[in-house]
């Protein structure tokens, strides 16, 4: 894997942690409103905000699964997902304890272990 696809792939992960906190906010901002529901869904900007994001990140996955194999690619998402309990337990206050700490560095110890033997070059192939 080259230095630029594992940049994407990294950018990637760190895109999906921003579409939960997005949702987050719009299920927040849905339970303060009133009114029949599918007001509040089209007028819930953090939702429509989630839903852009979501469309934009589903095609930058695209491009990147044109250069990378799904299975490498989608190895990074590890990365990602470990940082949305961190980022509601700072933003929202929800509880996180040790065992999150634990599962997470199994987690990266994993991802690790897949991109051990993917030797990052500059560029190319």
């Amino acid at each position: 894997m080259n230095l630029k696809d594992a940049a994407l792939c990294a950018g990637f992960s760190l895109a999906l942690p921003v579409g939960q906190t997005l949702f987050k906010f719009a299920a927040v901002t849905n339970a303060r409103m009133t009114g029949p529901l599918l007001l509040r869904l089209v007028t819930n900007l953090p939702l429509i905000g989630a839903f852009a994001w979501y469309g934009l990140t589903a095609l930058f996955w695209f491009y990147i699964l044109t250069r990378v194999p799904l299975s490498l690619a989608y190895a990074f998402s590890i990365v990602g997902s470990g940082l949305v309990p961190l980022v509601a337990w700072l933003v929202f206050k929800e509880p996180l304890d040790w065992r999150f700490a634990l599962g997470y560095l199994l987690m990266l110890a994993g991802f690790a272990v897949i991109m051990q033997g993917q030797g990052l070059r500059p560029t190319g192939g």
